[in-house]
């Protein structure tokens, strides 16, 4: 079985070096790159491994590559490595990579997201609201105001914010004036609203872009 090579594509080496031989990788957040090449050498000769890390803090986000010499070495890696690592080949450096490492963070997020709303009624997690006045003070309600200096994707959006059980629905505006993303998000109940502010006010969709998530009045009584 041989890989095709698009008509759009330079030569054959340009495609192999470029979108065969690099594997994008999920990995754990306290790996070194020493760490991600002792996991992968056993499957080919590697040219570099790199871990993605956050620009300000300068902490891995838990993801990385791995550039091997032959395709057949990366193809190896992808179909053998644990399936914890969800091996998938890279998108070439020439070629935008937002898009695709956004699949990463929603798939992070869902876990996350997941496994913490089993927890998500009257758990610790919620305390918090009670030892800061100004969350207190904070007039809460069912609708979010979503902001980006970047435009949104009404379906990404909405993919991210349904994470949270309740959505009823996502409008997706954009300024004329400006290139900044506005949108409104709407949940069946407070608490998934509380929710949703909690966990994705600040969180980088796409990475390098922090969205701010704050409450908008619904009409109603917010003492529920």
């Amino acid at each position: 079985v041989f890989i095709a090579q698009s008509r759009a594509s330079g030569s054959h080496r340009d495609v192999e070096d470029e979108e065969l031989t690099r594997i994008f990788v999920m990995i754990p957040k306290t790996y070194t790159e020493e760490d991600l090449r002792e996991k992968f050498k056993m499957y080919g000769d590697i040219e570099y491994c790199s871990i993605i890390k956050n620009k300000i803090t300068g902490e891995s986000k838990g993801l990385g590559y791995v550039r091997y010499l032959k395709p057949s070495q990366a193809a190896l890696a992808i179909e053998e490595c644990d399936r914890s690592f969800r091996a998938i080949l890279a998108e070439p450096k020439n070629k935008s990579s937002e898009s695709f490492e956004h699949e990463y963070y929603i798939n992070n997020t869902r876990q996350e997201l997941r496994g913490n709303t089993l927890q998500f009624c009257g758990q610790p997690e919620f305390c918090c609201f009670e030892k800061h006045e100004n969350r207190i003070q904070e007039s809460v309600s069912k609708r979010l105001s979503v902001i980006s200096r970047l435009p949104f994707i009404q379906e990404q959006l909405f993919a991210l914010f349904d994470l949270v059980p309740g959505l009823e629905y996502c409008d997706v505006q954009r300024d004329p004036h400006t290139n900044n993303g506005y949108a409104v998000i709407q949940y069946s109940t407070t608490a998934s609203a509380i929710y949703a502010k909690y966990k994705l006010n600040g969180f980088e969709y796409p990475p390098g872009n922090r969205l701010t998530v704050i409450f908008l009045e619904d009409g109603n009584d917010s003492s529920e």
